[in-house]
């Protein structure tokens, strides 16, 4: 299981604490749900020592793409445009003038294509955990627990009650040390993410449902991961 983190919208956690089955539960489908919704509009902050990136987007979780606007704060402007990703590929549309949303449909010009960085990259790093938090089946709820997952608090996002947990005690897919904490709702679905990667000070926080949810148009040319 991929780990996940979060952290409080301004009320203290309680925790952390052992999971009873029902939060096991809820933290074991969380990422099927994700998939079961078929895409979620996201907000990825991505800290740096230069300022900070946010993609602002869509994830198509059944076709593992992203794609969205890229904006910098700070001095760290230099990669603002448009942006497309998938498991292994990132493409990108250098724009002076960023828009506030991406357009419906990539432009079929001006994009430059590399690889995914798996390490080193704060920025590529929070790529590749945000396309993760999508799975088509749900987690095995009894070895969660076992494995260090645990109930943290409870909190108000957005409106919705939450409850904060951490995820198995191991390493992240991307490579990333520790565990990661998310805000899921009653229903299993998940509200936002803070994960700490190696190449950022600070962790990256993933916001879902910040906008409304456009369908993932590939980039003309480009094959999404299957």
């Amino acid at each position: 299981m991929a780990a996940f983190l979060a952290i409080g919208s301004g009320s203290a956690p309680s925790g952390p604490k052992a999971l009873t089955s029902d939060q096991a539960n809820l933290l074991a489908v969380t990422r099927f749900r994700n998939y079961q919704a078929g895409g979620r509009a996201v907000t990825i902050n991505v800290p740096n020592t230069a300022g900070g990136l946010t993609v602002t987007g869509s994830i198509d979780y059944r076709g593992k793409i992203g794609y969205g606007v890229v904006r910098g704060t700070g001095r760290d402007t230099s990669s603002d445009g448009l942006i497309e990703w998938t498991a292994t590929t990132v493409f990108v549309h250098p724009m002076a003038n960023t828009p506030a949303k991406a357009p419906a449909w990539p432009p079929e010009s001006g994009w430059y294509r590399r690889p995914l960085q798996n390490y080193g990259s704060s920025l590529d790093s929070s790529l590749a955990i945000a396309l993760k938090l999508g799975s088509d089946r749900p987690e095995n709820a009894e070895l969660l627990p076992q494995n260090g997952a645990a109930w943290v608090g409870q909190d108000r996002l957005d409106g919705h009650q939450v409850d904060i947990m951490t995820g198995p005690s191991a390493r992240t897919r991307s490579g990333t040390p520790g565990a990661v904490r998310y805000w899921i709702g009653s229903d299993g679905t998940m509200y936002r993410v803070r994960v700490g990667v190696a190449s950022a000070s600070r962790p990256v926080v993933i916001d879902f449902d910040t906008q409304k949810y456009v369908p993932v148009r590939p980039v003309p040319g480009a094959t999404p991961a299957r």
